[in-house]
């Protein structure tokens, strides 16, 4: 690519630049990565300090988990059973109770470098497990074959069988991929050379973390092994996570644009022959090599294409020996089974086509292209890299509150199990926390207080025992309160909910009011609707605690565990049988809970109420009743509809459900309430 031949150098660093620029807008600053990161973090955190020995441990794996949020980010999560662990050596049983683990032994005698046998040594209760198992040379194997088939969740409609993993895509767009492991506590022999290589990168801190910390395996066998349906690939993937969160941000944003540069150019130029034989894990392989090898002596935004192109140049090296050595395992060659024969020549000619042409292949990238012409044609175009003057204060309440939204999941199952989380919580209070992870930690708080509360009122209803529901109402009352003062605007609801609950209509009807004229105001952050003027002008500059509880609404989630409304019971036990929560629309709740305490104090109103219900229902563009969430909209007016004797359109209305993307698993309530229709019908 040429520059301005007046100064060369500051023209490509122009250019470097430039690039940056563009890849903070896609990927975001390092500070909107950090968020992402750490509020995740918190959560998984949370989780591991409550998790049952027989519990099953969720993780968010690949680039959602990394920090990325590109329209092509996958979800990828990763669950395995707490009470089995994977051991190298019969030594290491030693570390376990056995009454409460089951334990698996490794057997790599006959397997690939990377790849592994899996035998049961200590009996299963797990029926997943013992279905899986097989006999070999007069010894239990699980099959990751059979332990695919066995643990499919089916976890919405379409999902296919993909690698390890289910797959599927969620409202069409998102991809997901759920991949079901086993834990090892312990860092594979295979994988030792890695520690000996760790000179400058990663630190020794963060070695020593991962060793700690072990690996996993996930059920595919490699198609050259002896015996491929029942062997299990080792995964580091947890490892790699921690790897990508210790790169500066210049080194991510280096993974990111190798990632675009993947989709946008490499793939988009493929022939059907080398369709998708590169991915986005061959690209952070890369990334990882160069960088522990020190390859490119300083990673900044001046210098940004340097990287890129140290990693390309590796990529095409790779592709012409037919060899990618796992980052980990150098001795597994991830192109083994891949990249070879014809396939192989034809893609690396396609890539040499491309690193002939130096840094201009990159004008190939929609994404990227316009950056680099910028600076091709204006040599002298400004350009701030400060990532502080990149992004506003509203951008940056907008992507952490979103985070806090996506990572509040907390569902405790019953009374000892809400304790369990309120002493995890209250240990970390003194941990050094950041600015971040203590406001996730607050919204998790009250999220828990609220479980907490209605589970105890659960608990003493229709007991007879007056003071113990006088007692039970006072504490409900006041964990409620204190949420609220820990949470959100829509963290109110809940305290109505109560009222209405013990027939306290008008005390709701009071809350209800002033959640409604919070939502009336400029200000208002609800996802990622929000007017920046209005917002800045109500909280700018003041604490996130305060922002977030005076400007900022979520939306309602009902714990599958906990009866919160009487009226959804049937649309909590269809969620509860695929595993699944309810999450509504704060506006839609907000009505339905005055239809329901006004049909008791005012008819008139009542109406009212469904009318505007209905409005919003029938009209909304996705703005307050967002396209995944109506499912359990259209079913809330059902009910209100059936309840006014409106049959004929409450029909409508659990027919309009069933049309909807099954995202709440309310799919049997809705059947169920259509056949009680038709059975009214019928005796009429």
């Amino acid at each position: 690519m040429d520059f301005p031949s007046r100064n060369a150098e500051t023209g490509f660093q122009h250019l470097c630049e430039s690039v940056f620029v563009r890849l903070c807008q896609i990927m975001g600053t390092s500070v909107q990565v950090a968020i992402r990161r750490e509020t995740k973090d918190i959560r998984e955190m949370v989780e591991r300090q409550v998790a049952e020995n027989d519990d099953v441990i969720v993780i968010m794996s690949g680039s959602m988990g990394e920090g990325f949020r590109l329209e092509s980010s996958d979800l990828d999560i990763m669950n395995w059973l707490n009470d089995h662990r994977v051991i190298w050596d019969m030594c290491q049983s030693e570390y376990y109770y056995t009454e409460n683990k089951t334990l698996i032994l490794l057997d790599s005698s006959e397997s690939p470098p990377g790849f592994t046998l899996l035998e049961l040594l200590t009996p299963t209760t797990d029926r997943e497990v013992q279905s899986a198992c097989v006999p070999m040379n007069d010894r239990l194997y699980i099959s990751s074959s059979l332990y695919r088939q066995q643990t499919q969740t089916n976890m919405l409609p379409g999902s296919t069988e993909h690698g390890p993993c289910e797959s599927g895509e969620v409202l069409g767009r998102i991809e997901y991929d759920i991949a079901q492991c086993f834990a090892c506590d312990f860092w594979p022999p295979s994988a030792s050379s890695w520690i000996n290589r760790c000179h400058s990168w990663p630190e020794r801190e963060v070695v020593d973390d991962r060793i700690r910390n072990g690996c996993h395996f996930v059920p595919i066998g490699n198609p050259l092994g002896l015996h491929e349906h029942e062997e299990w690939r080792i995964s580091f993937s947890v490892a790699e996570h921690k790897l990508v969160h210790t790169m500066n941000h210049c080194q991510f944003l280096t993974y990111g644009l190798l990632k675009i540069f993947l989709k946008e150019v490499i793939k988009d130029k493929q022939s059907e022959e080398t369709n998708n034989l590169l991915c986005s894990y061959d690209m952070k392989t890369a990334v990882f090599w160069v960088i522990q090898q020190n390859n490119v002596s300083l990673w900044c935004p001046k210098n940004l294409l340097v990287g890129f192109w140290v990693c390309f140049k590796l990529l095409l090296k790779w592709v012409y020996k037919g060899v990618c050595p796992n980052f980990f395992i150098p001795q597994n060659n991830l192109f083994m089974t891949k990249i070879n024969g014809s396939a192989q020549r034809s893609l690396f000619l396609q890539l040499h086509g491309l690193y002939e042409k130096g840094l201009a292949c990159l004008l190939q990238s929609p994404s990227i292209r316009s950056y680099i012409t910028d600076v091709l044609y204006n040599p002298r175009l400004s350009i701030c890299t400060d990532e502080d003057r990149m992004k506003s204060e509203c951008e940056y309440d907008v992507d952490l509150f979103n985070e806090i939204a996506r990572n509040v999941s907390q569902e405790p199952q019953n009374l000892d199990h809400c304790i369990k989380y309120l002493q995890a919580l209250e240990l970390m209070i003194g941990l050094p926390l950041t600015q971040y992870q203590v406001l996730m930690l607050q919204k998790i708080t009250a999220t828990i207080l609220q479980s907490t509360a209605f589970t105890l009122h659960n608990m003493y209803t229709n007991t007879g025992l007056n003071k113990q529901m006088y007692i039970a109402d006072r504490m409900t009352s006041h964990m409620l309160k204190l949420a609220a003062k820990f949470g959100c605007i829509s963290d109110m609801m809940y305290i109505a909910l109560h009222y209405f609950k013990i027939l306290r209509y008008r005390d709701a009807l009071s809350i209800t009011e002033i959640i409604k004229v919070k939502l009336t105001q400029p200000g208002l952050m609800y996802k990622r609707c929000v007017d920046p003027e209005r917002y800045i002008e109500a909280v700018g500059g003041q604490s996130w605690s305060t922002k977030m509880r005076q400007a900022v609404t979520f939306d309602f989630m009902l714990n599958k565990s906990v009866c919160f409304i009487n009226e959804l019971t049937a649309e909590q036990q269809s969620a509860l049988q695929n595993n699944f929560s309810l999450r509504i629309p704060l506006f839609v709740v907000l009505h339905f809970v005055e239809f329901l305490c006004y049909r008791h104090i005012d008819t008139t109103s009542a109406q009212t109420a469904l009318e505007e219900l209905q409005d919003l229902i029938y009209h909304d563009q996705g703005l307050y009743v967002p396209e995944h969430h109506r499912d359990i909209s259209w079913e809330i007016l059902g009910i209100c509809q059936q309840m006014t004797g409106n049959l004929q359109a409450a029909l409508f209305s659990y027919q309009k459900s069933l049309t909807q993307y099954p995202w709440n698993r309310i799919h049997t309530a809705s059947q169920m309430r259509i056949q009680n229709l038709h059975t009214t019908d019928m005796v009429e």
